[in-house]
């Protein structure tokens, strides 16, 4: 995989460092340096990059404001000399913030993040697109089909799903890199132990989801994400 990438920054020997990193990094595809972020905004338009590196302190428009106005599927990693924008950074949902004088580094390490991010989200589209996915379990790779899917139980190092026919099926997995290959809002992580498959859910009983028999707890980590899907699909 490739990601399509763009500098902008108005400081001529930072983006000029920043550039040699890009073009030296093999999934990175370099499509333009930028001075400032209105001159990137109209070369950008007919030419989307994926991802930019941001500079946050420039004239006119700053990268906190240009990154406001950026359709969300283009990511961000901000560039910066001033540490207390990090905050402000992370309200706009950058995958990373780079402290200058950047070693390539660190800029390696954010480049692998933003790789990861939309390696991630690829699949997550694959899935929900085909509605299956293959699994590792007893040396073998199981078809499940995501329509198939009750919920999923965390169990250390290994993952049980629950199956609509039945059927359970212990994998080793991460819990959490599960919870972001699979779609949302459709399978929510509603306990440190559980992804549930919301549209499979039967009834919602004291705040424990029902399955049959089963009750799925609720933490209090994740019970606002769950009470607001609920009342999305909730006739009053």
């Amino acid at each position: 995989m490739t990601i399509n990438c763009a500098i902008i920054d108005d400081e001529p020997l930072a983006a000029g460092l920043l550039k040699s990193y890009a073009e030296k990094t093999p999934f990175l595809h370099l499509i333009g340096t930028y001075g400032s972020a209105l001159e990137a905004m109209k070369e950008l338009r007919d030419n989307p990059a994926q991802l930019l590196f941001l500079d946050i302190q420039m004239p006119e428009l700053s990268g906190i404001e240009f990154a406001k106005i950026l359709p969300p599927e283009t990511k961000i990693i901000f560039t910066t000399a001033f540490q207390q924008y990090a905050i402000e950074g992370y309200k706009v949902s950058a995958l990373d913030y780079l402290m200058k004088p950047i070693s390539y580094d660190d800029f390696l390490k954010a480049a692998n993040k933003a790789m990861d991010w939309f390696t991630m989200s690829q699949k997550q589209q694959t899935y929900a697109k085909d509605r299956f996915m293959y699994v590792k379990s007893d040396y073998k790779l199981v078809r499940v089909a995501l329509d198939e899917i009750l919920y999923i139980e965390g169990l250390k190092d290994y993952v049980r799903f629950y199956l609509a026919s039945g059927e359970k099926l212990m994998s080793l997995m991460n819990m959490k890199k599960l919870e972001e290959y699979l779609p949302k809002p459709e399978f929510m992580r509603t306990h440190r132990s559980y992804i549930v498959h919301m549209t499979k859910a039967q009834s919602i009983d004291r705040f424990r989801i029902v399955f049959g028999q089963e009750y799925i707890p609720i933490s209090d980590s994740y019970k606002d994400d769950v009470q607001q899907y609920f009342d999305q699909h909730t006739l009053v």
